[in-house]
């Protein structure tokens, strides 16, 4: 039997007394504010704005990387400022790590695409803070940080396990530490609270 969208209303059977009351009462509130949140924050135009925002991310971060004078050339400051395009270019591959990835991860994804945006949240910093001392070119970073995002979602999708779509830690192989990486990201998205 599934209590998905079932309010307490619907499966209570009274009884218990003034005490009963209050908690009932508290529990209506909690659920109507929830219904409330949950109606009015994430509608499914939201998640397109931010598939949107990766893939727009994604192209003006290979340009920042490449050639930063196509965005930025016609303005005085980029021509007169010594190494400014350096600085824009090591934005470019941070990029992945500041927009890209929170912009899918904004999306709420479920299953095997969830495991592969953690795990990439957590590799593309690395990527980026120990590649410059490998190559100072940043079109190779930021390729580094794209395969890292790709294997993401190829490991995910190669050892996700549909049993496991509860989440439930009991069944999770990962060691301890990663599981707590893993709630520490969702920490603020409304999984603390039962959302």
């Amino acid at each position: 039997m599934s209590f998905i969208g079932v309010s307490t209303v619907e499966i209570d059977n009274g009884g218990g007394g003034e005490e009963a009351d209050k908690i009932r009462s508290k529990i209506s509130k909690k659920e109507k504010n929830l219904l409330i949140e949950r109606r009015s924050v994430f509608r499914g135009w939201l998640k397109n704005i931010f598939l949107g925002q990766a893939i727009l991310s994604l192209g003006l971060s290979w340009i920042m990387v490449t050639d930063p004078s196509i965005l930025f050339g016609s303005y005085g400051w980029f021509q007169n400022t010594r190494s400014i395009d350096v600085s824009i270019q090591v934005l470019g591959f941070w990029w992945w790590w500041l927009f890209i990835v929170p912009s899918l991860r904004s999306r709420r994804p479920k299953g095997f695409e969830k495991k592969a945006l953690d795990i990439a949240f957590l590799g593309t910093p690395l990527i980026s803070l120990l590649a410059p001392v490998a190559t100072k070119d940043t079109a190779t970073i930021w390729i580094a940080n794209f395969v890292v995002t790709a294997g993401a979602y190829a490991f995910a999708y190669a050892t996700y396990d549909e049993n496991d779509v509860g989440g439930g830690d009991k069944d999770n192989k990962d060691p301890e530490w990663l599981k707590f990486l893993y709630k520490s990201l969702d920490f603020g998205s409304g999984r603390e609270r039962g959302a």
